[in-house]
């Protein structure tokens, strides 16, 4: 149901079924669009300069021109706008509107911009995870539109009642379909290093950053699948997921400790950091 959830496009705030988006739109045609979601939770955004950073990047690197004060007025005017206590704003910008569908586009193309408001509920869940090949582009490092690869293996998994995946390039642990991986073994979390391959998630920093101040052991690199089997403890974050346990990985026999003093920590850290 899109009734009653308020949007913007290019401008005009209207319900999210009021906005018609023209057929040749590059974000429609070619996935050539960025976006983010950006949180909140008791009425406070969480890291919104982190995410508008990182939607600065992503159109930089794609090379689109983008107006980022606009971008911050209409996220604020939607959440100010809003009564809801707990949600996340999309805000997705493309390269433009084409006369025609071309993989050159015009020169003086100007940006299409799209967002909504909507709420959810930040619920503790824990997951049921498979593992498989990350089949995805080369550059995942920017937050594109262009997630088939995530929505094919992750569907694929979902028929096996899971609720995330684990990805892999020639058994080197990437990413989560739609977050970045932690886990622990004896008493070091570990995370994979940041590449092109992984996308630089607003509440990994965040959880590293806590990790760090406070003096915990923590390790970034590159890890094979296999490190896995030694884990007691496997998590992901997320801006909504925040930090979700994992308590089976499909086809292996891992033990893992829904009560791991370093996940309970991570959790107690995060907590109260973005109820501050």
């Amino acid at each position: 149901m899109t009734e009653n959830i308020q949007a913007v496009y290019q401008g005009c705030f209207k319900d999210l079924n009021e906005i018609k988006v023209s057929p040749m739109s590059r974000a429609y045609l070619f996935s050539d669009s960025i976006y983010e979601v950006i949180p909140f939770q008791n009425r406070k955004l969480i890291c919104p300069q982190e995410h508008f950073r990182r939607l600065s990047h992503s159109a930089s690197e794609l090379k689109i021109i983008i107006d980022i004060q606009k971008v911050q007025e209409e996220v604020s005017h939607l959440f100010n706008n809003s009564s809801h206590e707990d949600g996340y704003i999309y805000y997705q910008i493309s390269r433009g509107v084409d006369d025609i569908r071309s993989h050159i586009y015009s020169p003086d193309i100007s940006n299409e911009t799209f967002g909504y408001l909507t709420p959810i509920k930040f619920l503790s869940k824990s997951l049921k995870v498979g593992i498989c090949e990350d089949i995805r582009w080369g550059r995942c490092d920017i937050k594109t539109t262009s997630l088939l690869g995530n929505v094919m293996q992750m569907n694929n998994f979902n028929n096996q009642n899971c609720d995330e995946i684990i990805m892999h390039r020639n058994n080197i642990i990437t990413e989560g379909g739609a977050s970045n991986i932690f886990f622990v073994i004896d008493k070091t979390i570990y995370t994979p290093k940041l590449s092109k391959n992984i996308l630089p998630g607003i509440t990994r920093d965040l959880l590293i950053d806590l990790i760090k101040e406070n003096k915990i052991s923590f390790e970034e690199g590159d890890f094979l699948i296999d490190d896995l089997t030694k884990a007691s403890s496997i998590w992901f974050t997320s801006s909504t997921k925040g930090i979700a346990d994992v308590t089976e990985v499909i086809d292996f026999n891992i033990n893992l400790d829904p009560n791991n003093e370093l996940l309970k920590k991570c959790k107690d850290l995060y907590n109260l950091k973005i109820s501050n």
